[in-house]
């Protein structure tokens, strides 16, 4: 079970996330995802594509687990460039319900792993 606390009273508006999350049954967590596929190639240079690569692979990680996307409860986000924060939010929306967004972090970090990485999001979920 679940129960999305998007705003309380007395929290400011969000975008996209809930500002917590209450939940019972099994937890998973999903380790950081890249913007790499199945074969190892990186998902190309534009920030939407990776973006769309990692939600997948947090898709095919759940999936793994016996669960779906809808069972995240925390995102954290890494970004390398805050300038990509549209792009992400834009894809984040095809695969996140806005009527019940995880709790989430995003912040920009200076470089991940792989120097042409421009994201990184780790999850937790719960079935």
């Amino acid at each position: 079970m679940q129960e999305h606390y998007v705003r309380p009273d007395g929290l400011p508006p969000v975008n996209g996330f809930s500002h917590a999350v209450e939940f019972t049954g099994r937890m998973i967590a999903i380790s950081g995802q890249v913007p790499l596929n199945g074969q190892g190639a990186l998902a190309g240079t534009e920030p939407g594509a990776q973006v769309r690569q990692v939600f997948e692979n947090l898709a095919t990680a759940l999936a793994a687990a016996g669960a779906g996307i809808e069972h995240v409860v925390k995102l954290t986000v890494y970004l390398t460039d805050i300038a990509d924060l549209q792009a992400f939010r834009q894809v984040r929306d095809e695969y996140i319900s806005p009527d019940k967004p995880p709790a989430s972090t995003l912040v920009q970090v200076a470089s991940l792993a792989n120097p042409a990485f421009r994201v990184e999001i780790d999850a937790l979920a719960a079935i």
